[in-house]
């Protein structure tokens, strides 16, 4: 299929900005032209050279790109999938972006990793434009977020890793600078002779490198989403519920939230997504609002409102293919056949392993990654295939644990349980069951906390035989303790001997893995900044 070239949004394409977001809807004498057609292939392009077909809103490129993909994948594997699938691969955008030589690395031929991204540029949009939707002035046509997925060959899960702008990385063939140069630079090493399709896909081609050289991993596959298909995915889904655990007045993104669990779409869902100021941890929070704003179209769309509505299911994968541009060989159809039984739950977002931001020689602001051996080990790990499940080990019968007769063991009964008298009781106690008794007194302190039986290294027979008449008392092998002889430490929680002691309070459970405090599932619906 020949790539495809629309112009900008009011003349080309015949996408356009919805009338609620287009400044100039309503007013007099304002008029639309005709979508013109695409040109043949080889043509040579418009005289003043159109615009470069690039996303344009900052910061919203992951979440677009994502649920973009997903739309037509996840309802291209439905009940009537293969004719979505048709709709998809008849209307898609094409473009040669996976470089021949660079892209090396772990990768096996049934799975898949796939590299999503968008770009900051805003030249196809008019300073009105700029204005309604706060996306500021043109940036050039550096890529603003990027997201690597990886699905394994039996399409069990999938796994969103997200790179922020200012990673500091090696550009092949560039030195080190930040991430988002890379399309840029791969854009404007293509020769001006050549047409904007053909240096799009340069741009492409050197953040693919840069990626894999980045992640250790060949790439297979690229996709690119616009502005206009975000608006109209959110929109068609109905909204997309978020939870905020504060609320937000952010004039520079014009985000204005109340606290709480809320639906959003459109722009609101564009201002949601592009906040990073007046958050704690700026960029990074903002990722986690992508990752949670994709996270909820994906539960929408895996929904019975979406799964069991034919119409709408038309009408996401026309929108969602029509914004998308994906490379060559990238097979929808397919792709949808092997994430056909993926749950949200299944579903995990997370950002690239980093050591947060620093300053580089030129004083700018970048966000210092971990080292190349820690970063190919988390990606390694994060496409191994799940392995085949072992099949259960038949349980090896716990061998009993060796015991002697009660009369051979030599007891002394210290009391550590802050009560008068326990230690003669017990003695008499045990004395009745056939212990031999030493000697008895306090414990070294008067207030200890669980009853254990002490012993010398060899004692372990005689110790498991104290420890019975006990149930609960713990076990300690101690130098101090003179062989042939145990020592049972009565604690607070001793009952008596041949009664149990009080259980031990439940352990606090332990916070989860610093490395991990970012990771999520689709289905987790927590508050977030």
């Amino acid at each position: 299929m020949s790539p495809k070239n629309p112009g900008p949004p009011e003349s080309g394409g015949g996408r356009q900005l919805p009338a609620r977001l287009d400044p100039r809807a309503g007013r007099s004498g304002s008029s639309r032209s005709t979508a013109r057609p695409a040109r043949a292939a080889g043509e040579a392009p418009d005289a003043e050279g159109p615009a470069p077909r690039l996303s344009t809103a900052r910061a919203a490129t992951v979440a677009r790109a994502v649920a973009a993909v997903l739309s037509v994948v996840l309802l291209a594997g439905s009940g009537w999938g293969w004719y979505l699938g048709q709709v998809a691969e008849a209307t898609v955008n094409r473009t040669d972006a996976i470089p021949s030589e660079g892209n090396d690395g772990n990768g096996g031929p049934e799975a898949m990793n796939l590299l999503l991204v968008g770009n900051d540029s805003r030249a196809n949009l008019t300073a009105e434009q700029q204005d309604a939707l706060k996306t500021g002035g043109d940036s050039g046509i550096n890529t603003d977020t990027m997201i690597l997925a990886h699905i394994p060959a039996d399409g069990s899960r999938a796994s969103f890793v997200s790179f922020p702008r200012d990673s500091y990385v090696e550009i092949p063939g560039y030195g080190r600078d930040k991430l988002n140069a890379a399309y840029a630079l791969g854009y404007a090493e293509t020769p001006e002779t050549a047409s904007v399709t053909e240096r799009q896909a340069g741009g492409a081609q050197l953040l693919v490198k840069t990626i894999s050289h980045l992640t250790g991993l060949q790439i297979d596959h690229y996709a690119e989403v616009d502005l206009l298909g975000f608006f109209n995915l959110s929109s068609v889904v109905g909204g997309v519920e978020v939870n905020l655990c504060q609320a937000v007045d952010e004039p520079k993104s014009g985000a204005v939230f109340p606290a709480g669990v809320q639906t959003i779409s459109g722009a609101d869902a564009l201002k949601f997504v592009r906040q990073r100021y007046e958050l704690p941890r700026g960029d990074f929070d903002r990722i986690v609002r992508q990752q949670v704003f994709m996270a909820g179209v994906l539960r929408k769309m895996l929904s019975d409102e979406v799964m069991l509505d034919l119409g709408k299911q038309r009408e996401l994968v026309g929108a969602a293919s029509q914004s998308l541009t994906i490379d060559q060989g990238l097979d929808l159809f397919s792709l949808a056949e092997q994430m056909q039984s993926v749950s949200a739950g299944d579903i995990e977002f997370q950002t690239i392993p980093n050591r947060g931001t620093d300053r580089d020689e030129q004083d700018r602001s970048i966000i210092r990654l971990e080292d190349e051996d820690t970063l190919h080990t988390f990606f390694a790990e994060l496409s191994a295939e799940p392995a085949a499940p072992a099949a259960p080990a038949a349980p090896a019968a716990p061998a009993a644990p060796k015991t002697v007769a009660p009369s051979a063991v030599t007891v002394d009964v210290y009391n550590g349980s802050g009560v008068a008298g326990v230690a003669a009781q017990a003695a008499t106690a045990l004395e009745a069951g056939g212990f031999a008794i030493g000697t008895t007194g306090n414990a070294d302190s008067s207030s200890v906390a669980t009853t254990v039986v002490r012993f010398a290294p060899g004692d372990e027979a005689m110790a498991t035989t104290l420890a019975a008449a006990i149930p609960g008392a713990g076990k300690k092998k101690a130098e101090d303790v003179s062989s042939g002889t145990v020592q049972l430490v009565i604690g607070q929680d001793f009952n008596g001997v041949g009664k149990p002691v009080d259980p031990a309070p439940a352990a606090a459970p332990k916070p989860p893995a610093e490395e991990k405090a970012d990771a999520r599932t689709a289905a987790d619906t927590d508050c977030i900044n």
